[in-house]
């Protein structure tokens, strides 16, 4: 299977389910009226979405793989929006569930939002850091010494090479 369909499949599967098809499951019998906040909406997911798909691309085209774990990329990818924050795909994925607690200005959607977000964290920090410091060795330890987890870094630290 191609690349594209493999990354296509996955989205559709996976951040599609869980950034699209629950949140519309857990409001859909709520009434949304136009305000202020479906500008926010928009925002969210225009940004969440393009998020997304920037990582899915650098994915493909650098690391030649898939946000699956079963068909993760080859090469450690650290460019784009990967050169700033080290999980930039889940927070895209956050940001489109964020668009709809706003679009419906929905408690149970924000709920939500926190759980999946403490999940995708315990993800990170349980299985994809270890994993990532297995498959990719003293590259992923500087590139980790460098980027931050969730939030950008200002400063960074200077390797001996630099």
């Amino acid at each position: 299977m191609s690349l594209f369909l493999k990354n296509l499949l996955f989205t559709v599967l996976v951040p599609g389910t869980v950034a699209g098809y629950l949140p519309w499951l857990i409001v859909r019998r709520e009434v949304q009226v136009p305000s202020g906040w479906t500008f926010l909406a928009g925002a969210f997911f225009l940004v969440g979405g393009a998020t997304y798909l920037w990582c899915v691309w650098h994915f493909a085209n650098f690391g030649r793989g898939t946000p699956a774990p079963i068909d993760a990329p080859k090469k450690l990818v650290t460019r784009g929006l990967y050169g700033f924050i080290r999980n930039p795909m889940y927070v895209g994925v956050l940001m489109v569930i964020l668009g709809w607690a706003a679009l419906f200005q929905s408690s149970k959607v924000l709920t939500y939002a926190i759980g999946v977000g403490t999940f995708f964290h315990l993800f990170v920090v349980f299985y994809e850091e270890p994993h990532l410091a297995s498959a990719f060795g003293t590259e992923y330890a500087r590139y980790r010494s460098q980027v931050g987890r969730w939030i950008p870094r200002i400063w960074r630290v200077r390797s001996k090479d630099s």
